[in-house]
């Protein structure tokens, strides 16, 4: 049965999610004009939500003030923060999961892990502690633009962000933690069954036919594999925010 708030949709059965970096924006930048209409027209068809691993803040940069009132869903951090028409849903926290003792452990380590690799710039917030997981950056979150750029090239070829996923799964192979490599520079570290696919308890009681997900990082290891492949899912794999409009328009005869 579907929900009667999206009964006025022409399919109201459909629901359509977004991973935010490199799908509806370029990493960490703003939506564009384009963007936003696009979405604004398919709202008018189907159900419409986004799903990222940053927390709500971040997002609002990205998307705009009005992100709850341009979108049915909002899911921030895989949807352990989240949002059904502007009203916030139950939440879930990393550090009653995990204990203090055992975050005490893995926080120790990762400075440690950061203090004794070589990279060409270092600049600021390399442990970012959020509600549903922790975020690790080599060169820090308050890297410029330009920067980010610089050190995704440099992750390419000498792969620092997946050397450091192996030394923390040997680590901490005691716990059931998933590491998670999305962006430009930086991995999440949450508990297994935490990823993207979480949002998707929210939306279970709306009675949806089709569950659509577009999203960037859609390789194995990436941040979007897991909703990206789940069987209750239709995965469209994209480049670009230009890669969506393009298939958004296509699809759904925009």
């Amino acid at each position: 049965m579907v929900a009667k708030e999206f009964s006025y949709k022409e399919k109201p059965d459909t629901l359509v999610l977004f991973d935010v970096d490199g799908t509806l924006t370029p990493a960490r930048l703003t939506i564009s004009n384009e963007v936003r209409d696009t979405l604004a027209k398919l709202r008018q068809k189907v159900v419409i939500g986004f799903v990222g691993g940053s927390d709500f803040s971040k997002q609002l940069e990205q998307l705009g003030p009005n992100v709850l009132n341009d979108f049915d869903y909002a899911f921030s951090e895989n949807g352990l923060t989240a949002y059904r028409l502007g009203e916030k849903l139950a939440s879930q926290s990393f550090i009653n999961w995990i204990g203090e003792e055992e975050y005490n452990k893995l926080a120790v380590f990762v400075l440690k892990y950061l203090s004794s690799i070589e990279l060409p710039k270092r600049r600021g917030t390399f442990l970012e502690f959020r509600n549903g997981m922790i975020n690790i950056s080599p060169i820090g979150r308050n890297a410029s633009t330009a920067e980010r750029n610089e050190f995704e090239q440099y992750d390419k070829v000498h792969q620092i962000r997946a050397k450091f996923v192996e030394a923390l799964k040997k680590e901490f192979a005691h716990l059931k933690l998933t590491f998670s490599i999305g962006g430009q520079i930086s991995f999440d570290v949450f508990p297994t069954g935490w990823d993207k696919t979480y949002c998707l308890k929210h939306v279970q009681e709306d009675g949806f036919k089709e569950i659509h997900f577009f999203g960037d990082k859609t390789f194995e290891g990436g941040n979007d594999y897991e909703i990206y492949s789940d069987p209750r899912t239709i995965g469209h794999s994209v480049k670009t925010p230009e890669d969506t409009v393009k298939i958004l328009r296509e699809l759904f005869h925009l």
